[in-house]
């Protein structure tokens, strides 16, 4: 019974969010900050991270077509490979580590110090200013970050197969996105909403519902990465469904 009044107050938070987002008046600069403070500040993390996933999956793809001599279709293996999943789940995955925490704890302790009272007590609406603004960052960053490690993890396999081969960067470009269509791109792209939502709505809700204390912070902060991880993964396997339901290969 615990867990499912849980649940409940958890879709009843993302409800509020929803509505509370689309009705006036917006906390445009507060937005805008978190949207640095969530994304900028996440950029070194997935272009680091994209790199090294492109060098990976090209020396994998590699020792994989090697067999069947077709090391030609390296460059569109991991180019569709990158964009439709694993550039999506791998930049989801890192900033609900990297947001999720920050939100939590961000939000734990400013709800255990009584700083979310005294918001209330000067006449602001903390849940739009704190909660809400919060959840639009996200939602906002995870598509253009999840561009991001896309374009960093081609670049990796670039870096991995001319390392090898001396193959161009055009040529590679070339037959990277001669597999790739508008179809594979944007369905997987803004699935990440999805995904920046679910992370800000976990972490927001963990942390506004913080008690005991700095003890209470830490498990906000390590709670709102262990759910937002799981639900992001039960979120893109009905995701990519949908998205074979609407554009069958």
């Amino acid at each position: 019974m615990r867990l499912l009044g849980t649940v409940g107050e958890g879709a009843q938070f993302s409800g509020r969010v929803i509505v509370e987002a689309v009705r006036p008046p917006y906390e445009l600069r507060e937005t805008v900050r978190q949207l640095f403070e969530l994304g900028c500040r996440s950029l070194p993390l997935i272009a680091a991270s994209g790199f090294a996933v492109g060098v990976v999956l090209s020396m994998h793809t590699r020792a994989s077509l090697a067999r069947f001599g077709a090391e030609a279709l390296i460059p569109a293996g991991l180019a569709i490979a990158l964009v439709r999943e694993t550039g999506p789940l791998t930049a989801g995955l890192l900033l609900s580590g990297r947001i999720g925490a920050g939100i939590g704890a961000e939000l734990g302790a400013m709800k255990v110090t009584e700083q979310i009272d005294a918001l209330e007590a000067t006449a602001v609406d903390s849940f739009r200013y704190l909660v809400v603004t919060r959840v639009v960052a996200c939602v906002i960053a995870l598509p253009i970050l999840t561009s991001v490690m896309n374009v960093m993890g081609m670049l990796g396999g670039f870096a991995a197969e001319t390392a090898i081969t001396g193959m161009p960067l055009g040529t590679y470009f070339r037959q990277a996105f001669s597999s790739i269509q508008f179809s594979d791109l944007i369905p997987a792209t803004l699935k990440t909403t999805v995904f920046g939502f679910i992370i800000g709505t976990v972490a927001s809700y963990l942390g506004v519902n913080t008690t005991r204390g700095t003890e209470g912070v830490g498990q906000a902060s390590t709670r709102s990465v262990v759910l937002a991880s799981i639900l992001l993964i039960m979120a893109n396997v009905l995701l990519v469904r949908l998205i074979f339901f609407f554009y069958p290969v």
